[in-house]
């Protein structure tokens, strides 16, 4: 069969020579003689004829086109195989030190919008665009094929799929997944719910950062949206104590349970807004010697990112009033849009108006199993900036 050609402006092609992997519907010319099937893969031409490369094409999403390859090669099953099977080979040896970990990054690891995260023996995938969700069965086929799961599960019930014209499912696709299930992370014990939990059932993201936090943390500390206690949990052999705090109940039980399931006793959660518990604890005199800031994405588009800025000022203003000297700030934000100069101006304006001096100690980003493709810089979201207080 015939693959269709789809002509895109110089725009369109600079960008993707650049090392993007999206071209926006703005830039196509020709969308194929209209004859392009959705979620089909094309060979993408600029204006001149010459090739750009072979994409995944969407009729519904503003990308319309997600690039695969540069080379004109056959977009088939083996192809498939050997993108998952390149993936799956990055990241050998992440095994001995966590069972649960991103195996597929999208973009960031070329194979745009699949995601594949693993939990132990079970799989849980995502298939985010109309391109691999034409292919899911197969996709499921090939993962059984490498890995030998004990289950397959999809998670397709984000509301990105609805701008491809997606439904939102989820469900086991392969095998037989439990409900609830244990991993362990760095020789912490975890529950988790591949069907039911937030993201693919846990936020894998922060998985480098839990260790950075354990390797610097003393004394009192605080976790602030511990969600399931993961910062937590590995703070709490280095801390005399560790106070977490969540405004979700569930996420408070999680956190409870999880303490109980590693026997520690000197970690305690509570369920509580953090705004506010930070002024309260602010006016009762309280302090800590390391505190950690991992709230959800206050920015969600461009467009919020100024009040997005005054939310994560707040924190870390308060934070840093609640720090006693020489501690340690661990504050992060996955927002996108938040970019890392703006993150770095809202804690040095934090930190001027709570009178506090503050040294960098550290700049991270995401785990390395969610890696950042140079060229595409959507693929960096997750900042964490670890300081310490000098007076």
């Amino acid at each position: 069969m015939k693959t269709t050609t789809i002509t895109v402006s110089r725009k369109g092609a600079e960008r993707a020579r650049a090392g993007h992997l999206w071209i926006y519907r703005s830039d196509l010319i020709d969308a194929g003689g209209g004859v392009a099937a959705a979620g089909a893969p094309v060979h993408v031409r600029d204006e001149r004829g010459r090739f750009v490369g072979s994409a995944l094409y969407s009729d519904r999403s503003q990308i319309a086109l997600r690039l695969l390859t540069w080379r004109e090669e056959p977009i088939d099953r083996d192809w498939w195989r050997e993108r998952l099977r390149g993936a799956i080979a990055r990241r050998a040896g992440l095994e001995r030190e966590a069972d649960a970990f991103r195996l597929v990054y999208a973009e960031g690891d070329a194979l745009p919008s699949l995601i594949v995260d693993r939990y132990a023996d079970v799989l849980v995938l995502q298939t985010l665009s109309q391109g691999t969700d034409a292919i899911k069965s197969t996709l499921v086929e090939l993962l059984v094929e490498l890995l030998a799961p004990r289950a397959v599960i999809e998670r397709n019930d984000v509301r990105v799929r609805a701008l491809e014209g997606l439904p939102l499912v989820s469900g086991v696709v392969y095998g037989d997944a439990p409900e609830e299930m244990e991993v362990v992370q760095h020789g912490t014990r975890f529950r988790v719910a591949p069907l039911g939990g937030q993201k693919t059932g846990a936020f894998l993201d922060q998985r480098e950062n839990h260790l950075a936090a354990r390797r610097l943390a003393r004394g009192r500390a605080l976790d602030c949206f511990t969600f399931n206690g993961a910062f937590a949990l590995h703070m709490a052999a280095a801390c005399e104590s560790v106070l977490g705090l969540d405004i979700s109940a569930d996420a408070v039980a999680a956190s409870r349970r999880n303490a109980e399931l590693n026997n520690f006793s000197n970690v305690e959660f509570r369920e509580a807004n953090v705004f506010d518990a930070l002024r309260e604890m602010q006016d009762a005199n309280e302090r800590f010697d390391t505190i950690v800031l991992d709230p959800p994405a206050f920015a969600k588009n461009r467009a919020s990112v100024r009040a997005a800025a005054r939310g994560y000022k707040e924190i870390n203003l308060r934070a840093l009033k609640l720090l006693n000297p020489g501690g340690t700030l661990i504050t992060c934000t996955c927002s996108y849009h938040m970019t890392e100069p703006q993150f770095h101006e809202v804690i040095a304006e934090a930190a001027a108006d709570a009178r506090r001096r503050l040294q960098i100690v550290e700049k991270r980003i995401q785990s390395s199993d969610h890696p950042v493709l140079v060229g595409v810089p959507e693929t960096l979201y997750l900042k964490c900036v670890i300081a310490r207080a000098v007076d």
